[in-house]
């Protein structure tokens, strides 16, 4: 059996989609979801979100923010290099890293440590940057990484 919140949402009717403000707003992002139209029929709609799923999303960026917070502290001490903090705010383990930049899993691991970082080949620092969708010489700037903001956006 189905669980309620499934079968209420599939007997949705389009005015009844959530659209209520979270994560999913000011069109950079809605949420596909299928409801039933005026004549009984199942069609897609956008929704700008759901409370439930809102709440999720918080969580979930909570998460991910207190871990590049912990990256951030690592790297100003010195202990791991910005490609550790870039990799939190991405999303991006090694592994993940690794398959978009073609550089082998275990160098990526290498150059997490600041003292590997500092000799990387500007070559493989573009590569790093592309993939973190960012200037290399941003990537190495600690004044930037300081300033970065962690936090959810209303």
């Amino acid at each position: 059996m189905l669980p309620v919140e499934i079968i209420t949402l599939c007997d949705m009717k389009i005015e009844e989609v959530p659209q209520d403000k979270g994560f999913l707003v000011e069109g950079r992002i809605s949420d596909l979801s299928y409801a039933v139209d005026t004549h009984g029929q199942y069609v897609s709609t956008q929704s700008m979100g759901w409370k439930p799923k809102n709440e999720a999303m918080t969580l979930a960026w909570s998460l991910v923010h207190e871990k590049a917070e912990e990256a951030r502290q690592k790297v100003l001490e010195g202990e791991w290099s910005p490609l550790a903090f870039y990799m939190e705010l991405k999303i991006m383990d090694v592994k993940i890293l690794a398959g978009y930049t073609g550089i082998a899993a275990w160098r990526v691991r290498k150059h997490l440590k600041m003292k590997y970082f500092k000799k990387i080949k500007p070559e493989i620092l573009a590569q790093y940057a592309t993939a973190l969708e960012m200037q290399a010489e941003d990537m190495v700037n600690l004044d930037i990484i300081r300033e970065i903001k962690l936090r959810n956006e209303d």
